[in-house]
């Protein structure tokens, strides 16, 4: 195989995978890993992946890498469906409750199966509290719910409301349980997200809610972005799609997290 078939091979596998290893390649192509780091080196330079250590990620991997909220909502639909349905089953059953909906495109599939919330029995009360523009706008149709939205100042590529009046108004609450979008869950790192600003928000959510239940398919497991809002340790329960890679499973099993596969 000619160097440049080799390379387009290993961009493809890059772009599928999110991520290859140096010693993965080598074995693969049955090259040396000083070969392998020179193919790296001329796809990095033709923009087709990023070099990091001991091998690479894909462009979209990137620690500031965030694609706007309509390129999300058309990604890995079926996924996000069952896991805010699986997430939905979660919601207090008492005759008063609280939650919070993060801003994010799996908490709007949440929102869409919240339209059709109605009291169990006559007087149950169901609070919905946001910082999320779209999912505000879904539920005000629905009559039944109670909603609170969350002031500040609008993020335009999330359409999440942000800033220190947002992270102020929820050190003043302690809703049930809250749902937490992410950009990236690693057994290391921890819980984050590319912009510090939502990164903020998304830490006061955690900090204040009773119960805080991670939702993120499984593209975003053994994922770092640019700044953490979340250890492992500060959540209750992750749902996503796929068993977690080993090293994530561990770490969440350690950190007594139940990880739910919807």
């Amino acid at each position: 195989m000619f160097a440049e078939e080799r390379q387009l091979v290993i961009a493809d596998l890059v772009t599928d995978l999110g991520r290859v290893t140096v010693t993965e390649l080598a074995a693969q192509f049955n090259i040396t890993q000083e070969t392998v780091r020179r193919d790296l080196s001329a796809l990095e330079a033709s923009r087709r992946l990023r070099r990091v250590h001991g091998g690479a990620v894909a462009l979209d991997r990137l620690s500031m890498s965030e694609p706007s909220l309509e390129d999300r909502q058309k990604h890995r639909l079926d996924e996000k469906s069952r896991i805010a349905n699986a997430a939905l089953e979660m919601i207090p059953a008492s005759r008063t409750g609280s939650i919070v909906l993060d801003a994010g495109s799996t908490t709007e599939r949440m929102a869409d199966g919240l339209m059709e919330w109605s009291p169990r029995s006559p007087g149950d009360q169901l609070l919905v509290i946001t910082n999320a523009l779209p999912v505000a706008t879904r539920l005000s149709a629905n009559a039944d719910l109670q909603l609170q939205v969350l002031g500040g100042r609008v993020r335009g590529l999330t359409r999440a409301i942000v800033g220190s009046s947002t992270i102020a108004a929820l050190d003043e609450l302690r809703p049930d349980i809250a749902f937490v979008g992410a950009n990236g869950i690693d057994a290391g790192f921890g819980l984050s997200t590319p912009d510090a600003v939502e990164a903020a928000v998304k830490s006061a959510i955690v900090r204040n809610a009773r119960r805080v239940v991670v939702l993120a398919d499984s593209s975003k497991l053994g994922v770092e972005t640019l700044t953490r809002f979340a250890m492992l340790t500060d959540i209750d329960t992750i749902v996503t799609d796929a068993p977690p890679p080993r090293d994530l499973a561990d770490a969440l099993a350690a950190a007594d997290v139940e990880v739910v596969i919807a």
